[in-house]
């Protein structure tokens, strides 16, 4: 394997319908805009609450790419 560098960000995506569409969210924005995507860890699941009612679900990745120098 070749010698690499890797850049780590943290996203958090959100959804009114499950943890796994607030985590599929964020990649899929991710990949719009980032290229070489290689993994997203989820690190961190959440809800946004009012008065007892769930009104989104939120989901913390960290998400690793290849870096190539440039931001």
């Amino acid at each position: 394997m070749a010698d690499s560098v890797y850049k780590v960000i943290t996203l958090i995506g959100t959804s009114t319908e499950s943890w796994e569409k607030a985590a599929t969210n964020a990649v899929e924005m991710a990949a719009k805009s980032l290229r070489g995507l290689r993994k997203a860890e989820v690190v961190e699941l959440d809800m946004h609450l009012e008065e007892g009612k769930i009104l989104a679900y939120r989901a913390k990745l960290r998400v690793s790419f290849k870096y190539d120098g440039g931001d």
